[in-house]
This record gives C-alpha cells, structure tokens and sequence, in this order.
C-alpha cells in the first residue's frame, strides 16, 4: 500500500488553489528560501517576471503548529476566510519547503524570516494568526516589527518558553524534552503527540500514523535543534510584557499542554487592550479539531479588527 498521504496531499492543496490561494517560492536572501501560499490576485508578471502587488483585502497572516506545514495547519480557515481577506500562509524554516544555510535557530529568526518575506509580497500591514510554535514567532514579530503586526489572534501558546513553563509541562505529561513530544520516532510516539494535541483523539489505523511519520518529520536534526533553542533560562525572559497591538487569545478548554490556569494568568500580564475566550472540548490543536467553531469566533474577532482600523 502507498503512503496515503502522498495522494492527500496534492488533493489538499489542489482545494486550495480553488479557494483563491496559490504557493511561491521566494527568495529571502542568498541561501534562504521561504514556501509561502499567496492570493493569486497577488501575482502578476512583468516583463516575463513575477512581481507581486498589495493585497486588497485585509491581509491575515497565519503562522502554524510545531506539528505540520502551514496549509495543513490551516486548511479549514483558509477555506473559510479567502472570500473575506487577503490570506498568506508561510512554512516556517525547515518545514514545507522552506530552508536556510543558516545556523540561526531560534524564534526571532523565524519571526525575522516571516516579516521579511511579508515584505517582499508587499504586505503593510497583518493581523498574525498564531497557533503553538506559531504564536510565539508571532509574539516575537509583534515586539520586532510593530509596524507589520496590526493585532495578533493567538492560540495555544505562551509569550516566552521558560524553563519554569516546560519543566511543569515535562512532569505533566511525562517528557524528559518538548522532542520526545514533537519529535516523535514511532507509532506509539506519534500517537502520544496527538492525543496530547487533541480532547478526543480520532481512531485512525497504524497505517495512517505510519505515512504521517513517514512524510511529515523531515529536516529532524534541525526542528531538535529548533526546540532546544526555543526554552529560555527564567532569567533570560523579557520582563516587558506591553505590546503595541490588541492581542485576541482564542484557546481550547482542555489544552493539556498551555492550560486555561495559565491563558488566564498570561492575559493578566498582557493587560486591558488583551481578550481571552475558550471553547468547549477542543485541546491544544483547537483550530484542527473544532474547525467550525473555531472559524466562527476568529471571523468576530477579524471584524472587529477591521471596524478598530
């Protein structure tokens, strides 16, 4: 039998393409490439050479999980927004397509990445959907690049990876690193991803999780090293916790990895401009396994965004 998600693949992205979203290839800077989905009103050619123009909707910036490349993070809202705004969906280094020869690793090089990629699609100005891994590039690319990041919606995640935060998250969930979690090597070890990722996690058979392991954890040494760069000494943590935007935080009531304790207590440290709403039953990965639901409020929070401008 064939790797099952071979044929998914182009099937998804072939929907997407119908859904007004098409990939590009573009060139950060000499060794860097960054994969990228793009409205294709976006893309016109001059002279035989593809030039990108301004979107004309409000452009959203979804930035994915640690877990899969952007369009299979994203799926159902892209398929849900693109009527409404100009939508960009980014892999981030050493997911997708996109790579580096570079031997930076950490979160402000993603975040430094994704703004200037923004840059060269002529985009202005973003509201940054951040889900995990996600949300905190996209924290980074708020505090780096004010003049990008409009308002952020963020799920799933926490402004800094403390040791104090990973160390509890290690004992919980009995991990001795975020790579035994992530990072997995097995069926048994996939499988544990997910029912950690998910509140009801969905029968699907070995062979499945078998082509999942196979096609979705490539580039292992560098995401191992993306993960060792991304916990900070408590110390190192920036105590400034004041951002510039209206930051919307949209979690799910079972997370079992960044909990509903601790959405609430990082809203308290984000201050008055911060919302926090939940839904029922959905966990870590609550855009993927509540997609309706989810869309639902993200489209509210997206207008309100736009009538603030």
């Amino acid at each position: 039998m064939g790797n099952v998600f071979l044929v998914l693949t182009p099937v998804i992205h072939g929907i997407v393409k119908l859904a007004g979203l098409t990939p590009q290839t573009i060139e950060i800077e000499p060794g860097t490439i960054m994969k990228v989905w793009v409205p294709k009103e976006i893309v016109t050619k001059d002279d035989g050479k593809i030039v990108y123009v301004p979107p004309t909707k409000p452009a959203v910036l979804l930035l994915h999980s640690f877990a899969m490349d952007g369009i299979f993070t994203w799926f159902f809202q892209v398929l849900a927004l693109t009527h409404e705004y100009s939508v960009y969906v980014p892999d981030f280094l050493f997911f997708g397509g996109s790579i580096t020869d570079r031997n930076e690793r950490s979160a402000s090089f993603q975040a430094e990445f994704v703004a200037k990629g923004s840059k060269k699609l002529r985009v202005e100005k973003v509201t940054l959907v951040g889900l995990s891994y996600g949300g905190m590039v996209g924290f980074k690319m708020a505090k780096l690049y004010p003049e990008l990041v409009k308002s952020m919606v963020i799920s799933a995640t926490v402004i800094e990876l403390t040791e104090s935060i990973s160390l509890d998250s290690y004992k919980r969930l009995g991990l001795s690193s975020w790579s035994d979690l992530l990072m997995p090597t097995t069926i048994e070890g996939l499988k544990r991803m997910f029912s950690v990722g998910f509140h009801n996690l969905p029968w699907l058979p070995d062979f499945i999780y078998g082509d999942i392991l196979e096609t979705m954890f490539s580039n292992r040494k560098e995401r191992n090293e993306l993960l060792e760069d991304l916990v900070v000494l408590n110390k190192d943590a920036p105590s400034n916790t004041n951002y510039s935007q209206a930051i919307h935080m949209l979690w799910g009531d079972d997370d079992k990895i960044f909990d509903l304790d601790l959405a609430s207590g990082m809203k308290m440290c984000l201050g008055e401009k911060t919302t926090l709403m939940w839904i029922k039953d959905a966990g870590h990965l609550v855009p993927l396994e509540k997609p309706f639901t989810y869309n639902k409020r993200l489209k509210i929070i997206l207008e309100c965004v736009a009538k603030d401008q």
